[in-house]
């Protein structure tokens, strides 16, 4: 008997897109899913829509909106524990799947009980053949830098099986096994960072990050909380350091914390207060002030790190 999925999608106010998410996942070639999206609060009709348009889909609706981590965690546990599945594959609503994406995913996942997670290749949306991530790369400063293969455009040269530090979530099979063992995301990461903490938190039990190359999709890019917006730059700024603070020790922060001064605070507050962006500049204070309190509230901040 092969394994269940499910596809989880979270939406808010995001019922424009869906007609391409849902359509597309629903025609994959596995033999064993099911879609579920979770209505994260909206307003938009999502629930009915999604309903009267897709009726084997299931719809979960929360009440509010749980924000990325919450709304994803909430989903989890429900597909986990309620609809039995041995695998869900998390996804973002903007997106359109090629038709072997699940087989594709499964077919990895299934070669080792302590791979936790399973990536492929995601290629922008109006830009078929160039690709947006394919997982992180990696820097000794930096932890992760950026996307592996970010604007190449798919020649072959990603096209083997092999394991990743890290990836991105945009789409990401993740194991029942590895869900009850981290508990899956960390809400203290609504927005930003939190695939970064939970895979971390995963490798530290043990749990792999693969990559499959004949696992395709294509990705709008942002379209919940904006390519370019306070909100997205707030948690940009914040999580950035929060989840370094968590994770990374003395020696490491000691270095990092400076870098992250300069480059991550200093330098775009005083571009954005140059450009009479000032609406910018305040979120990015503010994150910075977030983040030093979180670290003084969970102890996990020096005075050393800033001289």
């Amino acid at each position: 008997m092969g394994n269940k999925i499910v596809v989880l999608i979270l939406s808010y106010n995001g019922k424009h897109l869906l007609e391409d998410s849902i359509s597309t996942y629903l025609a994959n070639d596995y033999p064993d899913f099911e879609v579920v999206v979770i209505d994260n609060g909206s307003n938009d009709g999502t629930k009915e829509w999604v309903e009267n348009s897709y009726p084997d889909v299931f719809v979960l609706r929360t009440e509010k909106n749980l924000g990325y981590s919450g709304g994803f965690n909430f989903g989890l546990d429900y597909v986990f524990n309620k609809k039995n599945a041995d695998y869900v594959l998390i996804t973002n609503n903007d997106v359109k799947a090629d038709s072997k994406v699940i087989s594709e995913l499964v077919k990895v996942a299934v070669t080792d009980p302590m791979i936790g997670f399973v990536t492929g290749k995601v290629y922008y949306f109006d830009q078929p053949d160039i690709f947006q991530t394919v997982g992180y790369e990696t820097d000794p400063l930096l932890w992760v830098k950026g996307h592996k293969g970010q604007r190449k455009k798919d020649i072959g040269q990603f096209d083997k099986i092999e394991e990743l530090e890290f990836s991105d979530d945009i789409f990401i099979l993740v194991s029942k096994k590895c869900f009850e063992a981290t508990n899956g995301y960390d809400i203290n990461f609504q927005f930003q960072a939190e695939q970064f903490d939970w895979q971390i938190r995963a490798k530290k039990n043990g749990f792999k990050i693969f990559y499959s190359p004949g696992a395709k999709i294509w990705h709008k890019e942002s379209m919940t909380i904006g390519k370019s917006s306070p909100f997205k730059t707030y948690y940009d700024v914040r999580n950035s350091y929060v989840v370094r603070l968590k994770h990374r020790g003395n020696e490491y922060l000691g270095l990092y914390t400076k870098y992250y001064v300069i480059k991550v605070v200093l330098k775009p507050f005083f571009k954005n207060l140059l450009k009479l962006n000032f609406r910018y500049a305040y979120c990015i204070i503010g994150a910075f002030v977030s983040a030093i309190i979180w670290g003084i509230r969970n102890k996990k901040l020096r005075f050393g790190y800033f001289v």
